[in-house]
């Protein structure tokens, strides 16, 4: 069953989707033109395919879902949704891009990757679950460790003989056994913090969605007071899961050691450098730095 969107101009869905060409093909992945990933609707799971359809002019996406049970229009309707933030296909970049014409290294970054929107997790939960397994670690070890949770105690989905993957809800993680997350690569207080805070989710003590439309200062200091999340744990969960675009996780080392390549020769810079840094980007602090990221990846100087 298909449907089409229509995202805001403009919008490069091959260079928005880059990100994920390192996914696993059985949890989600972008491959050939094609991003895929299993999202959830109430309670069915749905492998969901996507497939620009349009130019960066007039850009336009085919959705292609496929279950294992009857599609109905909630499905349908869901999926719009959860696409839509996936790849923020209704934000508008032009102010960001106006916003950022005096600085030079910005500028050229954000021409030679005209139309690229950063990505927000289907729910906030997924943004805050990866955030505290990245803690302190390497992003290449966080994802192993990631991959092998989803696998482990996330739902399962099989289409034409292949077996997909979605996340885990916070009662499969709060039911979890601290010996099998720590199986997945978890370090005993990492696993307690990942159980601890699934139960707060489930016993209604913290409320992920009633943060989304609060200032982002206060989504950090509320996550901040929770054990084991910290500010940035928060600052990553508020860019990645909610969209937040006015902070910037300048503690985080593989940030600074981005921004330092582009603006300070390589230099090894602290955090206070960077947000001084991140200054000249106002209010798109997380976009521009998503950008730098981005053009890294890519190898774009």
């Amino acid at each position: 069953m298909k449907f089409s969107l229509k995202p805001i101009y403009p919008f490069n869905f091959d260079i928005s989707a880059q990100i994920f060409s390192d996914g696993d093909e059985h949890i989600r992945k972008y491959h050939g033109g094609r991003f895929w990933q299993v999202l959830r609707s109430e309670r069915k799971l749905l492998l969901t395919s996507i497939q620009s359809a349009g130019s960066m002019d007039q850009p336009a996406l085919t959705v292609n879902l496929k279950s294992n049970k009857p599609l109905f229009a909630r499905d349908f309707q869901l999926s719009r949704d959860k696409v839509s933030l996936i790849f923020n296909l209704q934000f508008d970049l032009k102010p960001f891009y106006v916003d950022i014409e005096n600085d030079i290294i910005m500028k050229r970054i954000t021409r030679r990757l005209y139309g690229l929107k950063n990505p927000t997790t289907p729910t906030i939960f997924e943004s805050l679950i990866d955030s505290l397994v990245e803690q302190q670690i390497s992003l290449k070890v966080a994802n192993t460790i990631e991959k092998r949770i989803i696998k482990e105690f996330g739902g399962k989905l099989k289409i034409e003989d292949t077996l997909y993957y979605a996340y885990p809800k916070p009662e499969q993680l709060a039911d979890a056994d601290v010996g099998m997350l720590r199986k997945c690569g978890l370090s005993a207080r990492k696993a307690e913090y990942v159980k601890d805070v699934s139960k707060l989710i489930m016993d209604g003590k913290l409320v992920l969605e009633g943060l989304r439309n609060q200032a982002t200062d206060k989504i950090i200091g509320e996550l901040d007071s929770v054990r084991g999340i910290g500010v940035w744990t928060a600052e990553m969960t508020c860019v990645r899961g909610m969209g937040k675009l006015d902070v910037i996780p300048a503690d985080d080392l593989g940030l600074r050691r981005t921004i330092s390549h582009y603006y300070c020769n390589d230099r090894r810079i602290t955090s206070q450098e960077a947000r001084r840094i991140s200054d000249n980007w106002g209010k798109w602090k997380g976009l521009a730095s998503y950008y730098l990221i981005i053009a890294e990846r890519l190898g774009i100087e």
